[in-house]
């Protein structure tokens, strides 16, 4: 799908413009045309951005879609690639996705370019139809609602991560299971795919923020310092959670390995207190006395009332030594 809109001064703005008059608009440097492919094939989408003279480079990393996010500046234009998480809550486990928005940036025209329905770019295009303010300000004051709306859509997953992180610590001391783990795990993919990228966008809004690019007016590099602000508070609250995920990884492990411990215990207090009865019955059940010699005395009922006893006495007393030792 393409679509496009096309802003000029004390006229109504234009939408679903024909791709030949492209050229055309962006030659009047009063107008901003902003144009917005998705899930376009490449043999239409690459001639519509061969007519931008874009860089035939710049052309193919839009149309690859494998780029970690990256700043190039080609003079008369720049070219941006930002990541976007998609993610999905299942039965408490978390699932993402990483989509990649790629976009052109000129003096009067943006050109964006995903595969995937992206939140944030449609917030912007129904602000901008709804009122002409937010295509005022220039492209650049255009690419930074973008870029703000991105940076903004992480803090629901942020918040929903961490009411995650407290019911696992609650269920890790309440009743840890197998399903407890695969909560641990998903957090911990989820929280690495977000650190792989906001690091690298962290750096690219402060290119954006501190560098000089002839695309983008010096007074509104102050609104891409302030997302870059939001980054570097978004990557210090990932690695509190990642410290959180990994406490509660090792308190479950702790909690696990003590569970083992007290079975282990059970089975060794029952083999102990069974082993002198296993020795007993084993030395009286051995059949050479009467063969070898007149030892009838042992089938006598005095024999077998002293053996009961001993077999009973010998638990009892063996626990309560196990108890004195502290062992219990």
């Amino acid at each position: 799908m393409i679509r496009s809109l096309y802003y000029l001064p004390g006229k109504p703005i234009r939408t679903d413009i024909p791709p030949a008059e492209f050229p055309r608009l962006i030659r009047d440097r009063r107008g901003l045309l902003w144009v917005d492919f998705m899930s376009e094939p490449e043999q239409i989408a690459e001639p519509i951005l061969r007519s931008f003279n874009f860089h035939h480079l710049s052309i193919d990393d839009a149309l690859q879609e494998t780029h970690t996010p990256k700043i190039d500046d080609w003079g008369d234009y720049i070219y941006i690639v930002l990541n976007i998480m998609n993610y999905r809550r299942e039965h408490g486990i978390f699932e993402s996705e990483i989509d990649e928005l790629d976009i052109f940036l000129g003096k009067n025209f943006v050109v964006t370019f995903h595969d995937q329905l992206i939140s944030a770019v449609e917030d912007a295009w129904s602000a901008c139809q709804r009122d002409t303010r937010h295509l005022q300000d220039g492209p650049d004051h255009l690419l930074y609602r973008i870029t703000d709306a991105l940076v903004t859509s992480y803090m629901p997953l942020v918040e929903q991560i961490d009411h995650q992180i407290d019911h696992i610590e609650d269920q890790v001391f309440d009743n840890p299971s197998r399903n407890t783990l695969e909560q641990i795990f998903a957090l911990k993919r989820i929280l690495l795919s977000m650190r792989r990228i906001i690091l690298p966008q962290r750096e690219v809004l402060n290119k954006l923020a501190r560098d000089d690019y002839r695309v983008i007016d010096p007074k509104d590099r102050i609104f891409f310092r302030d997302i870059y602000d939001h980054l570097v508070r978004l990557h210090d609250i990932n690695e509190s959670l990642r410290d959180l995920v990994t406490g509660a990884m090792d308190t479950y492990l702790s909690v696990i390995n003590n569970r083992m411990n007290e079975v282990m215990k059970t089975l060794a207090i029952i083999t102990t207190l069974f082993m002198p009865i296993t020795f007993v019955t084993g030395f009286f059940g051995m059949n050479f006395f009467e063969p070898v010699a007149n030892l009838v005395g042992w089938t006598t009922r005095q024999v077998f009332e002293i053996t009961v006893g001993i077999m009973l006495g010998l638990p009892i007393i063996m626990y309560l030594w196990m108890r004195r030792r502290t062992w219990l």
